[in-house]
């Protein structure tokens, strides 16, 4: 038995298909749970918060507990946060937009810290904007339980039991994790695929995620870019890929793929920390970024960086624009 699609194509009775959005404060570990759940790296990870500033979605296909295959899309989403800028403010309404979308949000609370403001105020956003919303379902994720020590994990649970409670979020689940170890990756993946509406397939069968390839250079350069760095550097890193054009005049059996990098920061004095000593922090950037994007290319790759100054980029609609955002 088969249903059919809208250009009449068929998918197997009883398909489950349909989206899970990960919401939680900065740094709660949304992205290596993301990565987790689909088996391989799709969004970038730093221990510096707000790392996640694009709706990064990834596939993940399994089989329901009565054996019917099934396609969840997970939406990794910003650090929901107090912003202080334009830009954050746009990460949030990001957030905002992700959770009316989606047919399951999954409300990261970490392990290894207690549940605060922050966490409340997330879960009143979230509980108003499912309500009415029958389909939409809730799963609490306790996540980084590596990270957590004694009676840590059956306190979190219990705390986000009554948050639950407090801030009138039915909560369909809750599920201890740990991305970086692997710890309830699987049971998570089981809980959410069993929220699925019935559907048709929404990728091609070999496709895990829908990162462009621009945006997924650009993703690792700040990634490598991140470690080190500390203040509120970070949060002024904006990297934009320009070019990406294999190399002429080589052998087939030797590509090589040039790949145009800029680097945005908002101040000269950022400029230089970025840059280095005689350049020697924004080389050691390129060689860890080149190995990401090799793997993402299949080829060896000639990567050129440009640092260059956009003042005060985060609070400018023109220049959030041409950044992207």
């Amino acid at each position: 038995m088969s249903a059919g699609t809208a250009d009449g194509s068929a998918w197997p009775e009883g398909y489950r298909s349909g989206f899970a959005c990960l919401v939680g404060r900065p740094n709660v570990g949304k992205s290596t749970l993301l990565n987790a759940l689909v088996g391989e790296k799709v969004a970038i990870t730093s221990a510096k918060p707000q790392t996640t500033r694009r709706a990064i979605r990834g596939v993940v296909r399994r089989f329901t507990p009565d054996g019917a295959p099934a396609e969840l899309v997970l939406v990794d989403t910003p650090g929901v946060h107090r912003p202080r800028t334009l830009l954050g403010e746009r990460l949030n309404d990001l957030v905002r937009d992700s959770i009316a979308e989606v047919d399951v949000v999954a409300l990261c609370l970490p392990a290894d810290g207690p549940v605060g403001p922050g966490d409340r105020r997330l879960a009143e956003q979230v509980a108003a904007a499912v309500e009415g919303r029958r389909r939409t379902k809730v799963v609490v994720a306790v996540t980084r339980t590596d990270l957590a020590g004694g009676d840590d994990v059956p306190q979190r649970l219990l705390q986000a039991q009554q948050l639950a409670a407090e801030t009138g979020l039915d909560v369909a689940d809750f599920v201890p994790t740990s991305g970086a170890r692997g710890d309830g990756v699987a049971t998570l993946s089981d809980v959410l695929v069993s929220h699925l509406p019935e559907g048709p397939p929404l990728f091609p069968e070999e496709q895990t995620h829908d990162v462009p390839v621009d945006v997924l250079i650009a993703e690792l350069v700040r990634e490598a870019a991140l470690d080190g760095v500390r203040d509120e550097l970070p949060h002024s890193l904006a990297v934009v890929t320009e070019e990406v054009v294999p190399r002429e005049d080589r052998d087939a059996d030797r590509p090589l793929t040039d790949v145009f990098v800029h680097v945005f920061v908002e101040r000269d004095s950022q400029k230089a920390i970025v840059i280095g000593r005689g350049g020697s922090r924004l080389k050691d950037v390129g060689t860890r970024a080149r190995r990401g994007i090799e793997g993402v290319l299949g080829t060896r790759v000639h990567l050129d960086l440009r640092v260059k100054v956009a003042k005060d980029w985060q609070r400018d609609p023109k220049q959030l624009r041409r950044l992207g955002f």
